[in-house]
């Protein structure tokens, strides 16, 4: 009875070693997509938040002009 157990063991230590390798090397390729992907989205959000920002500046000068402009005008008077 010893024995078979020992059997037994070996046998579930060898079929659990098998079978991790072959899933270690399944597991990367789908990691590499995902962070290709996570890295396309987060370029995609860079440039739209950098867009955002540069149209909020473009605003905000315009913004600052016009009011310098109406200080300038209402000195005048």
């Amino acid at each position: 009875m010893n024995k078979s157990i020992l059997l037994a063991t070996l046998l579930a230590a060898v079929a659990l070693t098998a079978c991790g390798k072959k899933e270690e090397a399944a597991v990367v390729a789908p990691v590499a997509e995902a962070a290709s992907a996570a890295a396309s989205a987060v370029d995609t959000a860079a440039s739209a938040a950098a867009s955002a920002v540069t149209t909020g500046a473009e605003a905000a000068a315009s913004a600052v002009v016009d009011a310098a402009a109406s200080a300038v005008d209402a000195a005048k008077k």
